[in-house]
């Protein structure tokens, strides 16, 4: 009885061993109570993002975006940014008045071959620094964000086009949810 005890130790100290490689990879948010009132948001992107329009499976870019029609990308995900941080705005109506500063590293969404094929994912990292909406002074100092977002691939992604979930509204969605939970 021993050995079957000892076995399964040994097993679940492996299993929780593993649950780390499952974590994201953002820095932890600091342990803290927090009442913002969010009241801005100011975009950047790190300098010499290079921005492929490559229709291959995984072009080798810092930016791919297929959610809005051919054009300038940063434009495009600044106003992702933004839309995101106005819905928040209704939402966090806190005791601080804060500003973010969020500073675009990647934004590698997925092109139209991987999407009507295999599916893929979303990976959109940026660094965020909370500041006093009035003084400018850092509350909280920079820290790097990284999130991933299922993107359906096929049959599926077409279906969720119909339906109106589209990458647009896919991700605005999930960067809306992203933005929520570093704040709170």
């Amino acid at each position: 009885m021993h050995r079957r005890t000892f076995i399964a130790s040994i097993a679940l100290l492996g299993l929780a061993g593993c649950g780390s490689a499952l974590t994201p990879q953002s820095a932890p948010r600091p342990v803290m109570a927090r009442s913002y009132d969010l009241r801005g948001m100011n975009f950047a992107a790190l300098p010499d993002l290079e921005v492929s329009e490559s229709e291959r499976f995984y072009p080798a870019a810092d930016i791919v975006w297929r959610g809005d029609p051919p054009g300038p990308r940063l434009p495009q995900i600044e106003q992702l940014f933004q839309d995101a941080a106005a819905r928040n705005r209704t939402v966090l109506t806190g005791d601080v008045p804060i500003a973010i500063d969020v500073t675009l590293v990647r934004f590698h969404g997925v092109t139209n071959r991987t999407r009507y094929t295999v599916g893929g994912v979303y990976n959109i990292v940026f660094d965020l620094t909370i500041r006093d909406a009035t003084t400018g002074a850092v509350i909280e100092p920079t820290r790097r964000v990284v999130g991933n977002l299922d993107a359906p691939g096929g049959e599926r992604a077409v279906r969720l086009e119909d339906a109106g979930q589209t990458q647009k509204v896919r991700v605005t969605d999930f960067l809306t949810g992203l933005l929520r939970a570093q704040l709170v």
